[in-house]
Order: structure tokens, then C-alpha cells, then sequence
């Protein structure tokens, strides 16, 4: 008997956040053991409204479009779920006849994907789950990296880049670009692939696994400033005091999800009182995680074969499982998938190790470059100036 499949995301989208649903898409559509192939309009809360879509009979010009398409095509959310509404869920899947569930989406969803999988254990209910893997922030245990990091890896980069060129043609003040990573700094970090050569790169990025020290911060930039008068700042939305707060609190609150000040701008401020310099803040936000200019064709390739092997697993008969990507190692970049059990990835955040960190704490070393470097696919355009 042919099997139903129900695609659910989760949390923030990624630029390739579409490109898994259309590996799982393609993949599904092929095979022969696939009957129907529903998607939950706008995450957990469209399941619970029975808000369905059924995606078997889409195009393949349709589908094709889902590449360069930002966002989430069949909607998400970040729904809070209490105890009682996974045994709905479960409920609501054996209405529809579904045999498997993929769940794409970070942290969250991931725990997400393992309480409805031990609910179906628990409830001796035969519906097969698997977790897919996707985050800008880079932050879920396990995996090598996620699909989404490597496009918002390209844009921190290349953005950078831009800023730190115009910098340099009007070399007048500081300039501080906050970014995404609310207890990790891989996002952040990216900033340093700008320029190889150094010469259109931040001066300093500071990172929400480093203590921030305001001492410190205002000593770097004073000394830099004696070198250079136009200088390049990257830090994370995340920074922290040496009691482990947020250096802005966070504007709201809810469960999980926090909704911080903005960094940049007490950052500036802290400049501008302390060593009365010119200094303005910058705040890609969502653009980072939605410019299709900046998709990185390696994120976007590993995103499909993530929904891809998704697909193949429950088929084969796997549940309770994620998949993952380790590097296989080689004089090239090379990737594989592996599943790992959900159990190890539920809420488990993956944070920047210590040798991705340069000894002064204000920057990252030539490893975590070299490690970033393929992700972000293509190299960036060069840029020249002769001032």
C-alpha cells in the first residue's frame, strides 16, 4: 500500500529553506511507495487547525521556482505547544492517513520532532519521524553545519565586504554592523571571509561566546582608532556581561523566542560618550536571512540533498532520527549525510569552539576560516581602491 508524507516547518525561514521542501518534493514524487504529499500551512499551529496543503500534483516548473524563493513556501510559525496538543497532532496525521512526518526546521523544531516522536511510541501509533535540519544561526548539535548558514554566511561576507569598502573611501567613523546569533556567533563570525587579504575586513568581531567586556571594547577601538580613522565593527545580537545577561535586554520574551535590543545602537552610544567619535549603527536583520542575491549554491545543493535523504529514510523505515553532515575528509570540500538519534539534537545548541577564537577575543582565527570557507560557495566579487 502506497504511504502519505506531511512536510511541517518550524521557526525563523533561511534563504534554502525552500530548496529542502523541494528535495523532499522531487524525491517523493518519484518514488513509487508515495502516494500523497501534504504540507501544514504555517507549521504546527496550520496542522492543528487542519490547515492542509496537498503539494502532490505541483508542477515541476512550480517546483523549480522554490530554489530561489526566500521565506517558507508552505508557511511556518513558532508556535508554543503544550503536552496535550502532540496527542492531537498524532490524531489529527491518522485522520489524514499519513505514514511519515518531516519536520524542517532549527532547534525548536527539532525538539518539535522528537515529542511527537515519542508520543507515537507511546501511543503505539506506526508514523515514522524525521527531523531536517535548517538555521542561519548555525547552532544545532551534531551536524557539521545546517542548510541556511551558508547563504547568511555569504551575505554577512559580502556585506561586510561592502561596508568595509565604503569605510575606507570615507574613512570618517565607526561603523558597527549587528548580526544574528542569539547564543552563538557563527553568523558573526562569517564577517571575516569578507577579504582574505585583509584589506576589506572588520577590525573586530565580537562574539556571544566571549564575555563582553565594555573596558575592553572601548580600548580596541581607542587603539585602532590612533592607527586608522575609519573603522569596521561586526557583533552579535547575543553579547553578554560577565553575569551572563544580555548587554541589551531583550525587548520581548516568549517561551523561547527573544526579540533582543539593538546592540549596534548601545554599542554606539557607548563609543560616541566615551570617546566622543562619530559612530553609527547598521542592522541587516532579515535581509540576511532572505537575499536570494546572496544564496550560497553549496547551502542551497546541501539543503535539497538534506530533503532529499529525508525522504529516503522513512522510506527505508527510519523514525526518531535527524539528518545530518559530517566532511569527509579530502584535499576538497566534501560532505556526507548521517542520521543522528533526535534525542541528540533536541535543544541542544551548538556553540563557536575556543580555537574558532582568536586570543584577544575580539575576532576569529585562520581555522574558523578555513572550516567556513566552502560554505559559502563562489568567491566574492573583488574590489579595489586606491585610497
Amino acid at each position: 500500500m502506497k504511504k502519505n508524507i506531511m512536510i511541517i516547518h518550524g521557526g525563523g525561514p533561511t534563504t534554502v529553506i525552500n530548496a529542502s521542501l523541494y528535495g523532499i518534493l522531487s524525491e517523493g514524487k518519484k518514488s513509487s511507495e508515495i502516494n500523497k504529499i501534504y504540507a501544514a500551512k504555517n507549521g504546527t499551529g496550520g496542522l492543528l487547525a487542519e490547515n492542509i496543503l496537498d503539494l502532490t500534483e505541483v508542477r515541476e516548473e512550480e517546483l523549480a521556482k522554490l530554489l530561489t524563493s526566500p521565506g517558507s513556501a508552505i508557511g511556518t510559525s513558532r508556535d508554543p505547544l503544550k503536552e496535550e496538543d502532540y496527542e492531537r497532532m498524532v490524531a489529527i496525521l491518522q485522520k489524514y492517513q499519513i505514514d511519515y512526518v518531516l519536520l524542517n526546521g532549527g532547534n525548536g523544531t527539532m525538539d518539535t520532532c522528537g515529542k511527537l516522536h515519542h508520543k507515537c511510541l507511546e501511543l503505539a501509533v506506526p508514523i515514522s519521524i524525521i527531523g531536517v535540519p535548517k538555521t542561519m544561526d548555525n547552532d544545532i548539535f551534531i551536524t557539521d553545519h545546517s542548510p541556511g548558514y551558508g547563504s547568511a554566511a555569504r551575505y554577512m561576507a559580502q556585506s561586510v565586504k561592502e561596508v568595509c569598502c565604503d569605510v575606507k573611501g570615507m574613512p570618517i567613523h565607526v561603523v558597527i554592523i549587528e548580526t544574528s546569533g542569539r547564543n552563538a556567533g557563527w553568523v558573526a563570525a562569517a564577517s571575516a571571509l569578507s577579504d582574505e587579504e585583509g584589506i576589506y575586513t572588520p577590525d573586530f568581531i565580537y562574539l556571544p561566546e566571549v564575555v563582553f567586556d565594555e573596558a575592553k571594547f572601548l580600548q580596541d577601538v581607542k587603539d585602532k582608532l590612533k592607527e586608522k580613522k575609519g573603522i569596521v565593527i561586526v557583533a552579535s545580537e547575543g553579547l553578554r556581561d560577565e553575569e551572563n545577561q544580555p548587554l541589551v535586554k531583550p525587548n520581548n520574551t516568549t517561551g523561547r523566542s527573544s526579540y533582543f535590543g539593538h546592540v549596534g545602537v548601545y554599542l554606539e552610544n557607548l563609543i560616541v560618550q566615551n570617546l566622543g567619535y562619530k559612530t553609527r549603527a547598521e542592522k541587516p536583520g532579515l535581509l540576511a536571512r532572505a537575499s536570494i542575491a546572496m544564496q550560497s549554491s553549496v547551502d542551497r545543493e546541501e539543503a535539497i540533498l538534506a530533503g532529499k535523504k529525508a525522504v529516503e529514510a522513512v522510506l527505508a523505515g527510519e523514525t526518531g532520527k535527524m539528518v545530518a553532515f559530517r566532511r569527509v575528509v579530502g584535499e576538497t570540500y566534501q560532505i556526507e549525510t548521517f542520521l543522528v538519534a533526535i534525542e541528540e539534537v533536541m535543544l541542544y545548541e551548538k556553540k563557536l569552539p575556543p580555537h574558532f577564537i582568536n586570543a584577544e577575543q575580539n575576532g576569529v582565527t585562520p581555522a574558523f576560516i578555513e572550516w567556513c570557507r566552502p560554505l559559502i560557495g563562489e568567491p566574492l566579487p573583488e574590489m579595489i581602491s586606491f585610497n
